[in-house]
Formats: C-alpha cells, structure tokens, sequence
C-alpha cells in the first residue's frame, strides 16, 4: 500500500493526475533544472511522473509528490530510490528533492527531507542514506549538511561527460544513528 508522510506544512504523497502539469512545468524551469543535464520535455515529465509512481506502487515508497498543505497542490518532489550498482559506492538508498522555484528558501527541501530520513530509518530500518549533486549546486548541498549529512566524497557522476559542469558530483552521507541524534522538529 502506498505510504503517504505528514509534516506540520507539508504531504509527501503518491502522485496523481493533476500533479501532470505542474511537475512538467517545474521539470522544463531553467532556474530548477540548472544543475540537471537538461529541462524536460512534457513527454519526459510524464515517463518520469509514471516510473515514481509505478515504485510507489510496486514498493509503497519512492520519490513523492510534494504537497504545500496550505495550498493543496504539487510543489516538488522528495523521496527514496534503491541504487543497485550504477555508481561506485553502490548499492545504496539515495535521497533527493527537487522544488519549483516559487517555493526555495523557505525549508520545504529540509522539511520533506526530514520526513523522507525519518521514513527511511524509522520504517525501512536502513543503515544509511546517500544524497548527491553537482559540486557546483551548493544550495542543495547546504539541505545535506542542515540534515546532518557528512560530506563522503566527490566523484564523476557516470551518466555525464567529462566535458559537462556538472560531472563533478558531491556525495554525502547520514547514518541511521547520526540521524536519530541530529532529528529536527517537522
């Protein structure tokens, strides 16, 4: 059964149809995808809206709708996805999140984060959770680090070329004990 998470401000939830639209216009936002090898097409947004909720089907978690409660609609996206093999310190649970741009600076990224850590630890009883980005994408970096996630290494990002800006990738990491003494208040 999809599992759905509850912060003071914020739904972290499967997605819907509605959520379309939205999660298209978020995902072809220059200012959102800077540090995303590119924006995305609307048929792109929609295989990528269709492959998260498939995982929340398949496993009852995964990369959830973001949801303001005050204002009932998509905001971004946060979650959970298992990484088998693609990078060197694989396997892994990587968290990530991704807003529009209407809603940086204001702790949504930190508060949905929060609540997709406490999911992992609490609920899915992992050891450990990775977070990474483009070394140059320090705001991402700074929800890492306000999560109490320890900077691990930087590497190549193996889906991008040596002549990208973005190859160059941060990995950070928190485990299950760190986080039970690091835990905010959501």
């Amino acid at each position: 059964m999809p599992i759905q998470l509850e912060s003071r401000r914020l739904i972290l939830r499967p997605w819907q149809e509605s959520d379309r639209l939205p999660f298209y216009q978020l995902n072809a936002d220059p200012a959102v995808m800077r540090y995303f090898p590119k924006c995305l097409s609307r048929t792109e947004s929609d295989q990528l809206l269709d492959k998260f909720q498939a995982l929340i089907e398949l496993q009852g978690w995964g990369f959830w709708a973001v949801e303001l409660k005050a204002e009932q609609g998509l905001i971004g996206m946060t979650g959970l996805h298992h990484q088998p093999d693609q990078f060197s310190f694989s396997p892994c649970t990587e968290m990530g999140w991704r807003f529009d741009k209407n809603y940086w600076g204001q702790g949504y990224a930190t508060e949905a984060a929060q609540l997709a850590l406490d999911f992992a630890f609490q609920t899915l009883q992992l050891n450990q959770v990775v977070a990474f980005t483009a070394a140059i994408n320090h705001a991402s970096a700074a929800v890492m680090q306000r999560l109490g996630m320890q900077y691990q290494l930087e590497f190549a990002h193996p889906a991008l070329t040596a002549d990208s800006i973005l190859q160059k990738h941060v990995l950070y990491a928190i485990k299950h004990t760190e986080f039970r003494s690091n835990m905010c208040v959501t």
